[in-house]
């Protein structure tokens, strides 16, 4: 496991159960108690957790930070595949019309969807340059890329152009990443045009489906785009504590656990 992705379980971890100790974290990840005083470290220069004796709690602070599509791709990049397959179950039974959000979970679900033999059958819509290129180059015939200004950093298209596209849409299936979930700030990420189109996404579609690595929920981004009342179901992998798990079936949302 890469360290990036260890401190983001970590900071996940925290911010759910509101303080771990090092101890703990170290059986959990197999690593020394070091590695893991150096990575709390690390995550309180960066506001993410606050050092205490024996381990770390949750900060309140709300994350700005964004990660390169490089270095997201790399990151639960098993999590993210055993997700994506899971989210191919909620496909429109027969074709349909489907929206994809910018992300790298989505992109993986872009992928399987390109060797699907449903894929003739979907009308496709998303905002994501390296989504659309894996659709065309596997000859999905019905794939719309909504034009606009692009965001070098994560690839994808947002501004006032695609917001206009956006408002004369709908789609049976609205298939959206984030950046973090938590019950009370709902879907969050980091930059407020990005959150502009996710929340189109998810106002102009009949079913929302929420693909979440266990490592973003209990996490905060500046900026939410929707709240848990509007999402149908969350898919994330067996690593995401129980106790988060619960409290979203409470929300009476479906839950789906992809085993990695």
């Amino acid at each position: 496991m890469y360290a990036e992705e260890r401190r983001r379980q970590i900071a996940s971890l925290t911010a759910v159960e509101g303080r771990v100790n090092v101890t703990e974290l170290s059986e959990r990840f197999n690593v020394t108690a070091e590695t893991i005083r150096r990575d709390l470290a690390v995550l309180d220069k960066d506001g993410v957790v606050h050092r205490v004796h024996g381990g770390a709690v949750a900060s309140q602070s709300f994350q700005t930070a964004e990660f390169t599509l490089d270095a997201r791709s790399r990151s639960a990049s098993n999590a993210k595949s055993a997700i994506a397959t899971a989210a191919l179950e909620f496909l429109p039974a027969g074709g349909g019309s489907i929206f994809l959000d910018a992300g790298t979970t989505i992109n993986a679900l872009a992928d399987l969807i390109g060797s699907s033999p449903i894929a003739p059958h979907l009308s496709i819509v998303s905002n994501s340059l390296p989504i659309a290129l894996s659709l065309a180059s596997n000859g999905v015939p019905d794939v719309q890329l909504l034009g606009g200004t692009v965001r070098a950093i994560t690839q994808a298209v947002v501004g006032d152009t695609a917001l206009r596209t956006m408002a004369l849409m709908r789609a049976d299936v609205a298939f959206i990443g984030t950046n973090a979930l938590t019950l009370d700030h709902g879907l969050s990420t980091a930059d407020s045009q990005e959150a502009a189109i996710k929340s189109a996404f998810v106002n102009h579609a009949h079913k929302v489906v929420v693909l979440c690595d266990s490592t973003k929920l209990g996490t905060d981004y500046l900026v939410s785009f929707a709240s848990l009342d509007d999402i149908d179901v969350v898919i994330t992998d067996n690593d995401a504590p129980e106790t988060i798990l619960q409290q979203i079936r409470d929300r009476d949302i479906d839950v789906v656990v992809a085993k990695r």
